[in-house]
């Protein structure tokens, strides 16, 4: 692990990595020992209902170094890398100001990191009815309707596995006449340019990974991860972005009587390896030039 010591004090500090790659634990360490507020850059760690399912730091932990932008959401309410900028600004401008604490941004979710430091397209919210209109022609026709649809230079780029992120293209399409290719190479400046940041990527060993994140679902299910989906179930949309919390679908079929908890937990934690893999490839690809910490 980096020495604490050797990360310049004068500049934010990123620090990015695969779930349960031990980030949060050097974000804290790095807060307490030469100080600053630990900010949150996983979209999962937003959502009140999300403290053990989403790993957010222990009330205690809390206790240890100021935190921002953990559990403020409430499911239901809207939200979008773009909220989560406007809510990282005002963090960065008290500190280039002198007059907040040095931002550590930490979390596994890659897009927050590459529309800080890279820019994000302005694109206008996506109409009610047109995320209606996505919603049915996805569930009629699936996705390959809506990658057709699609302007040939958005349809190179997007990540065409991921139901999402194809949906979320059609629907800037649809919306505004524009192909989410065009929006995004109109893209302002990043809010936190990398030459202005000490941008830390943990790379973690594939087996020990693996091992870390089946251990840690098994402590959330011991710590109450139960209670915390039990809580949610009068409430629960699949398709909402507070419900996809890695592990909670299964935990959601467990208590519906669809699976026993074994079952639900070894779907969970072989869920949660696929994320890890995800968010890895996604790293590897876009943050070559991020200083690459190995773990353990």
């Amino acid at each position: 692990m980096i020495p604490l010591d050797k990360i310049p004090d004068d500049r934010p500090v990123l620090i990015a990595g695969a779930t349960a790659s031990g980030k949060s634990a050097l974000a804290l360490s790095l807060a307490q020992a030469r100080g600053g507020v630990v900010v949150n850059a996983d979209a999962l760690q937003v959502w009140s209902c999300w403290r053990l399912l989403s790993a957010r730091p222990s009330a205690a932990e809390e206790a240890l170094a100021p935190h921002r932008l953990y559990g403020h959401k409430a499911p239901g309410e809207e939200y979008s890398v773009g909220a989560w900028l406007r809510e990282v600004a005002p963090v960065l401008a008290a500190f280039r100001a002198g007059t907040g604490p040095r931002p550590i941004i930490v979390g596994g979710t890659g897009l927050y990191f590459t529309a800080l430091t890279e820019g994000l397209a302005e694109i206008p919210p996506t109409p009610p009815a047109v995320r209606a209109e996505a919603d049915a022609r996805l569930a009629a026709d699936g996705m390959a309707a809506l990658l057709a649809a699609l302007d040939p230079e958005t349809a190179t780029r997007i990540d065409r596995l991921n139901p999402a992120r194809v949906q979320r293209a059609w629907e800037v399409q649809r919306a505004t006449g524009r192909g989410l290719a065009a929006w995004q190479d109109a893209t302002p400046a990043p809010l936190l340019p990398l030459a202005d940041c000490t941008p830390l990527l943990l790379d973690a060993d594939r087996d020990w990974l693996a091992e870390r994140i089946d251990r840690r679902f098994g402590l959330m299910l011991e710590q109450g991860a139960l209670e915390e989906v039990r809580a949610v179930l009068p409430i629960w949309e699949p398709r909402a972005l507070w419900a996809k919390a890695i592990g909670a679908p299964e935990l959601v079929a467990h208590l519906r009587g669809e699976i026993d908890l074994a079952t639900a937990t070894a779907q969970a934690q072989a869920a949660s390896r696929q994320y890890a893999k995800r968010q890895r490839t996604w790293f590897r690809g876009r943050m070559r030039n991020w200083h690459n910490i190995q773990t353990p």
